[in-house]
């Protein structure tokens, strides 16, 4: 399509948002003519989403910022069977408990980006446990169950790759797209849902949705997906080479959150800015024309923007100080991440491979020796070639820590317990 009439979905398409669409003309045509409320599913398998969930997220603050009801749908029960699709193996089984502290966790990051208080078009946070943890077995397979085609589940590409594996596809997760297709339904009778959105990888799943409440008599359902991402290397949204980029500042920093940004590749920066910032289309234009080192210039912005949204401004703010004043000046900014030791360790002395490995720099010596051997080290700003040297209380600086760096992006303060 051309052009879209609704505001919602013509901001989506000019930021790259949009990748499947079930219905566009019907879609296109239901969200310019009235407001709509739609969905994307979290399963609340850890206690902070990360940066992979981030376009997602992004796409629901849309549809809120356009006038229309986004419901951020908590797996509670779904949660309990685990979604397969594309997954090499299956996920551990979580409890009730787990699964609800996590949640509990999660809401705090949603409300980073959807307002749930609003006097008009609020956000929900809803829980599936609220109609699947009740569920009779025998009623809902006959309810339910028979309108699903074993021959058809089994030609999704999601089920075929599990049983091309030597890990078998379990009969509990085989039900997960069930169950997901009666959230849709459950959603609509309850909340008047229309539209369910998600990565590319869900459209079997939301289709599978769209056809039971079509057997099931709701009013038409609708499906969106967004194209899943990677960066222009081919690596992973979401991962970095120290773990998951954690969107929960307990789990990774704002600052660390604001150079993970920073270092992206120069092809990604207009794409990222029209994802994950709510930037002015003529402003990214104008950033993504800088050439040469400043791009740079344009990554920083790209680095404050997301990381003030998430973490708010002035965190986003004094995290980008902190990068000036380390890069540019050399200076011990005090807002670097930080570990601390034992101090009674540090006294009697630990060598530098095990040291960089405590701070989370290197995942084991061998890989923090190839550092040294790479010239990549430095200990309080001074390039270390020693791989066998220990530190002790005599390398505190002034300040009382000891600063480790790899490279010229990644600093770490050691603190003394």
């Amino acid at each position: 399509m051309s052009a879209f009439k609704s505001d919602f979905l013509r901001t989506l398409s000019e930021r790259g948002f949009i990748h499947q669409i079930s219905d566009e003309t019907g879609l296109d045509d239901l969200l310019a003519k009235e407001t709509v409320t739609a969905y994307i599913g979290y399963d609340p398998t850890a206690s902070s989403l990360h940066v992979g969930h981030l376009t997602q997220t992004m796409m629901l603050y849309w549809f809120q910022q356009t006038g229309h009801r986004p419901i951020s749908l908590m797996g509670g029960g779904t949660g309990m069977v685990g979604d397969p699709s594309f997954k090499e193996e299956a996920r551990k089984l979580m409890t009730v408990e787990m699964i609800e502290d996590n949640i509990a966790s999660l809401k705090a990051c949603f409300s980073r980006y959807l307002d749930y208080d609003r006097d008009s078009n609020a956000a929900l946070m809803i829980n599936n446990a609220e109609w699947l943890r009740p569920l009779n077995y025998l009623e809902f397979l006959r309810d339910v169950g028979r309108h699903f085609s074993v021959n058809r589940m089994l030609s999704f590409d999601s089920v075929k790759t599990r049983l091309d594996r030597e890990q078998s596809l379990s009969f509990l997760e085989f039900n997960y797209m069930i169950l997901q297709a009666y959230d849709f339904v459950e959603l609509n009778k309850r909340y008047g849902t229309r539209l369910q959105m998600g990565g590319s990888d869900q459209w079997g799943n939301i289709i599978n949705g769209i056809d039971l409440g079509h057997r099931m008599g709701t009013p038409q359902l609708y499906a969106l997906t967004s194209p899943l991402l990677t960066t222009s290397s081919g690596a992973k949204m979401g991962k970095s080479a120290s773990g998951a980029v954690w969107l929960n500042a307990d789990l990774l920093s704002p600052y660390e959150f604001w150079q993970y940004w920073r270092n992206t590749e120069d092809a990604d920066v207009e794409r990222f800015l029209k994802l994950f910032t709510i930037l002015p289309m003529d402003e990214i234009v104008r950033l993504a024309a800088l050439g040469g080192s400043e791009i740079n210039d344009a990554k920083k912005v790209l680095a404050t923007e997301v990381t003030a949204m998430l973490h708010g401004r002035e965190a986003a703010e004094q995290a980008s100080e902190t990068a000036r004043k380390t890069f540019e000046e050399g200076a011990l900014a005090e807002s670097l991440p930080t570990v601390e030791i034992d101090g009674a360790e540090l006294e009697g002395g630990i060598g530098l491979l095990a040291l960089f490995v405590k701070a989370g720099l290197a995942g084991s010596n061998g890989e923090a020796r190839r550092h040294v051997q790479g010239g990549a080290v430095r200990v309080n700003d001074e390039q270390v070639t020693d791989e066998k040297r220990v530190l002790g209380a005599g390398d505190l600086t002034s300040e009382g820590v000891i600063k480790l760096s790899l490279g010229r992006k990644k600093h770490i303060l050691v603190r003394p317990a």
